[in-house]
């Protein structure tokens, strides 16, 4: 799986909208300059999180965006959907729609596995465990073991 720019620029900016005191809205700008990312890619995701209904916009002088739910609601799963779409594609085809005969038959197995594997992930770390902590112990298990940034 590869995580595009887009889902970690979206990710970085809700975890600043879950680390704002009290829900209050957060200024595109400040989000940005919070992360060092771009404004005008920032402004760009709050348009796909409000259509997703992960964040709502605020308007007046006080106004900004802030979580359209509570943070311990909101999954790094659902944030990525709503930019990138879904967490796992086969040549932009969900594994399920596939079929593979002869010597590559079992690869459809694996590609499921590989979903579920990104979902075991993904779908149970929300914004608030990403802030406040702890991650889910299986999350932090998987990435304090040996090798699991090297490659082969």
């Amino acid at each position: 799986m590869r995580v595009s720019a887009k889902a970690d620029y979206a990710v970085r900016a809700c975890a600043e909208l879950a680390a704002s005191p009290h829900g209050d809205p957060v200024a595109a700008d400040v989000l940005a300059a919070g992360q060092g990312l771009p404004v005008s890619f920032v402004e760009r995701i709050l348009g796909d999180l409000r259509r997703a209904g992960i964040v709502v916009s605020v308007r007046g002088r006080a106004g900004g965006y802030r979580l359209a739910r509570a943070a311990g609601e909101i999954t790094l799963a659902e944030v990525i959907r709503a930019v990138d779409g879904p967490l796992v594609t086969v040549r932009d085809e969900r594994p399920p729609s596939l079929a593979y005969e002869g010597s590559a038959a079992a690869l459809l197995d694996v590609w499921v596995a590989l979903r579920v594997s990104v979902r075991g992930v993904l779908d149970l770390v929300t914004l608030e465990s990403l802030v406040a902590g702890p991650l889910p112990e299986h999350v932090r298990t998987m990435a304090a073991s040996a090798g699991a940034w090297e490659n082969p």
